[in-house]
């Protein structure tokens, strides 16, 4: 017994490793996708979390495991999403300094518009955001987000609906 129990005090072992990854590969993948979207290569953000795993194997228990690949993916998709704002903020900046082109009042009144925009949409439940960005930023179609995300077309129509009058009512001003 006492033999069992050293066998399962980490992750470094071939087989537990293997089945680990049978276990929750699949759950991890459909997590991410269905939380950030295919834009953000949850097939990536699984490998990465399954190499941290590895790498970190001696410091993770079996039970512990689950909750470590799921705190690494959505992290590191996190990150990659903050990265991405750093980049259009600087690509906002650098047009913003081409002021020939634009007009300053107009450039004001968008960024305004944007910081409402964005305020609005984290007041959203997570379900509403999810389904209006699926809906509106990416182009799906309903019946395609239903299938995605396991939930009825009505529902997502619900959800779709519901998000846009409490963007209107958060933004009423514009």
């Amino acid at each position: 017994m006492a033999k069992d129990k050293s066998l399962h005090k980490n992750c470094c072992e071939k087989t537990i490793f293997s089945k680990l990854h049978e276990k929750y590969a699949k759950d991890l993948h459909d997590f991410i996708y269905y939380k950030f979207g295919e834009q953000f290569n949850p097939k990536d953000k699984v490998q990465q979390a399954f190499l941290k795993l590895w790498e970190n194997c001696k410091k993770i228990t079996p039970d512990k495991a689950k909750s470590y690949l799921f705190s690494v993916a959505n992290n590191t998709t996190l990150n990659v999403i903050k990265h991405e704002k750093v980049v259009l903020k600087y690509e906002l900046n650098s047009k913003a300094n081409d002021s020939d082109h634009q007009d300053p009042q107009f450039l004001l009144e968008e960024k305004e518009y944007m910081d409402k925009y964005q305020k609005a949409l984290s007041k959203l439940t997570e379900e509403k955001r999810v389904t209006f960005l699926l809906n509106r930023v990416e182009g799906k179609k309903h019946k395609e987000i239903a299938k995605m995300l396991g939930i009825s077309r009505k529902a997502v129509e619900k959800r779709i609906y519901t998000a846009l009058e409490q963007l209107r009512k958060d933004i009423h001003e514009i």
